[in-house]
């Protein structure tokens, strides 16, 4: 079987990676144009790119996907699937019809539950325990393709975005395989989706990033844990400057606080913050203007005091 591969970060790399060291049929790569990155603007290829050349893969990366140029290159791969995992744009028609064996989606949740951009941020900071990876065939609206295979996985307190990223690539890599192998062999039967039970995630803006203390404390923790490592929640000390929050864990779930957002102590390296419920303790920051640090050095260095409100 000839696969096409679409796809562009690293979420997508784990499964390009299990295809090519399975010994799948990988004919190309399709992927998003280098992007300019870092403070120097310096054009960096997509984490896909750069391994698909590793292992001499044919690696395109067109502006649109809606030209005649893009229909007789597909012509000329005839693939026989298209896999696609966090590419970024949107497939049409021509491109969704083409393969035999269809186009084939590595989605980040258990569908029809968080469609859209970000499922595995929404999941932790919604409070979820478990999520997990559909695979799907594609179809011309968002997610909302017949279910292949599912598999799930746990999210436990502690667990933030880099965590269930990586847990969930591998387990996306290894469903795609059982997802290729089954329909060639005929054993899978698309299931379609209750439509009535979606739910939808858009991209994470900054507005969404900002800690509300005013919450329970278990809100506060899983918004924290739900954007580490990137792009990080964040607060503002007394004198306004930005305090974007890396880590965090719950203290306390039994208070209820007036004085949410104040910093009640600093002990064992750790500043504890008052929520309207509950209350967590925070254990790594990024300051305005500086690098990350643990909330020791943080304390240490004088930049926050018992009695000191975050908002």
């Amino acid at each position: 079987m000839k696969i096409l591969f679409m796809g562009t970060p690293d979420f997508a790399l784990f499964s390009l990676k299990g295809l090519c060291e399975n010994g799948y049929n990988v004919v190309g790569v399709i992927t998003q144009p280098d992007k300019p990155k870092g403070r120097g603007y310096v054009l960096t290829p997509p984490p896909v790119k750069v391994y698909a050349l590793e292992q001499n893969i044919p690696v395109y990366q067109p502006g649109s996907l809606r030209t005649e140029e893009f229909a007789s290159l597909l012509q000329e791969i005839d693939p026989d699937l298209i896999a696609v995992v966090a590419y970024g744009k949107i497939l049409p028609k021509n491109v969704l019809d083409y393969p035999k064996y269809g186009c084939v989606n590595v989605h980040g949740s258990l569908l029809p539950e968080y469609r859209g951009a970000a499922p595995m941020q929404m999941a932790i900071i919604e409070g979820k325990k478990v999520t997990g990876i559909t695979t799907m065939y594609m179809a011309e609206g968002l997610d909302t393709g017949d279910m292949l295979l599912k598999a799930e996985c746990e999210i436990a307190e502690n667990d933030n975005f880099e965590i269930i990223h990586d847990r969930l690539g591998i387990l996306g890599a290894e469903l795609l395989r059982k997802t290729v192998d089954g329909l060639e062999k005929g054993e899978i039967t698309p299931v379609p989706q209750d439509h009535s039970k979606a739910t939808h995630t858009s991209k994470i803006l900054k507005e969404d990033c900002e800690i509300d203390f005013s919450k329970d404390c278990d809100t506060v923790h899983n918004l924290i844990r739900g954007l580490s490592p990137i792009p990080l929640s964040f607060t503002h000390t007394p004198d306004g400057k930005l305090l974007k929050v890396v880590e965090s864990e719950i203290c306390e779930r039994e208070s209820v606080n007036a004085d949410f957002g104040k910093v009640a102590s600093l002990e064992n390296g750790k500043f504890r913050v008052l929520c309207a419920n509950g209350s967590i303790n925070i254990l790594k920051v990024l300051p305005e203007g500086k690098g990350r640090m643990s909330a020791a050095d943080f304390i240490r260095g004088r930049k926050i005091n018992e009695g000191d409100v975050l908002k």
